[in-house]
């Protein structure tokens, strides 16, 4: 990987990010109780990588900013690749300075999907978990780790107490817009989240690059799994229609264990898993799609 820009990427990798998740919310143990449980305090426990990543993001992740990149990357005309030459693509984006893993990419992907195969999850699910992180590949075009990853949230209204760090927010620009700093700012109240402007990143990239091939579950696990504010604090139900709060709770709540808790540093065996799952694309997929 070229030499990280510290002032736009200050984590060692972008799996720094998602131990800090796991820390942030630990997978709740048998007898715990969930709702109304303390979580351990993470403000205290980040690291001042993951601070200052949270800082960027906060700070540049504006209306103006999603947009743009929107209209920068969904005409999907960077490249046209099958799924497997894009986590081989994705693979690239291998840090060899982190000494916490040695893990590749494809490797970290074929193990959330062998956990749902495991569980007996179905077909159209165990493909999901194997390809939901592919709009990584953002940051092999240039974009800084805070436009690929990090908790989503709604742009152009308040944002939530329930987002990480949120007194970040005070040097992003919208926050002197007054429309923007009501319950439901640009937004309708109950019109559902696909009216809503999510902050950029590569679950919003990725669900346009696939949103044609896969059922609606699916789609949704792929586009909030980040959105934690949601899923896991209770936020924003303001912005929801029912079919939001149907899904969440059976399909991103549903999918949310695996993408937090399947990494381990045993290795899957890629060659022997390959077949298999060029079979589960190709029943999916084309041979090739556009990104």
């Amino acid at each position: 990987m070229t030499t990280i820009d510290r002032q736009a990427n200050p984590l060692s990798d972008l799996d720094e990010w998602e131990d800090f998740l796991q820390r942030r919310y630990p997978e709740p143990k048998a007898g715990d109780v969930v709702e109304g449980r303390a979580f351990r305090d993470y403000r205290a426990e980040a690291r001042p990588s993951v601070k200052e990543f949270y800082r960027l993001n906060h700070r540049y992740q504006t209306l103006d900013f999603t947009r743009a990149k929107r209209r920068e990357y969904l005409g999907l005309e960077r490249r046209t690749m099958g799924i497997w030459e894009a986590m081989e693509y994705l693979n690239t984006l291998v840090d060899d300075s982190d000494p916490d893993t040695d893990l590749t990419q494809i490797e970290h992907l074929l193990q959330t999907a062998e956990s749902i195969r495991a569980d007996g999850g179905p077909r159209w699910m165990i493909l999901t978990g194997l390809i939901h992180d592919l709009g990584k590949i953002l940051c092999l075009w240039g974009e800084p780790q805070w436009a690929v990853v990090g908790d989503t949230f709604p742009l152009g209204c308040e944002w939530s107490e329930t987002i990480v760090f949120p007194e970040f927010f005070a040097d992003n620009p919208d926050s002197n817009v007054a429309e923007y700093q009501t319950a439901n700012g640009i937004s309708t109240e109950g019109a559902g989240l696909d009216q809503v402007m999510l902050s950029w990143g590569h679950d919003e990239y990725l669900y346009h690059v696939v949103r044609d091939y896969l059922p609606e579950e699916a789609l949704y696990m792929i586009r909030y799994h980040s959105f934690y504010p949601a899923h896991r604090e209770g936020a924003y139900r303001n912005l929801m229609n029912d079919k939001d709060m149907r899904l969440f709770k059976t399909a991103v709540n549903a999918f949310n264990p695996y993408d937090l808790y399947s990494k381990t540093p045993v290795k899957p065996d890629v060659a022997a898993l390959r077949p298999f799952y060029e079979e589960l694309i190709a029943e999916y997929f084309p041979a090739k799609l556009r990104w």
